[in-house]
């Protein structure tokens, strides 16, 4: 079990390196933000199960079912209102505005 665990903290740690370089190598902020909030849940996901495998004991189990949990649900939501505020900055309101009219319609920005 220990290997298995080893391996997946391994795994993890390499997703969280991997989503540290996309903040720095994409462009805009919804891109930096994509990577860090979906890699990071997975990443950390993986790093807590496998912890909990090299650790061993039910206690580390019932602490990965209340943390894997939580994860899943703020992180998209934090990821969701990055995404707002970055949308607010960067398009004019009369944009925002139109938005839902335009969707309606089908058209396009």
């Amino acid at each position: 079990m220990s290997f298995i665990g080893a391996a997946l903290v391994a795994m993890g740690s390499g997703l969280l390196v991997i989503a540290a370089l996309g903040l720095f190598l994409l462009g805009d902020a919804l891109a930096r933000q994509h990577a860090a909030t979906k890699a990071g849940t997975l990443a950390l996901g993986l790093i807590l199960c496998g912890t909990a495998l090299v650790g061993g004991g039910v206690e580390w189990w019932w602490r990965i079912a209340f943390v894997v949990p939580m994860l899943f649900v703020t992180l998209p939501v934090a990821s969701h209102m990055l995404a707002r505020a970055a949308a607010r900055e960067a398009f004019p309101t009369r944009i925002l505005a139109a938005a839902p009219e335009i969707a309606e319609r089908g058209e396009e920005r």
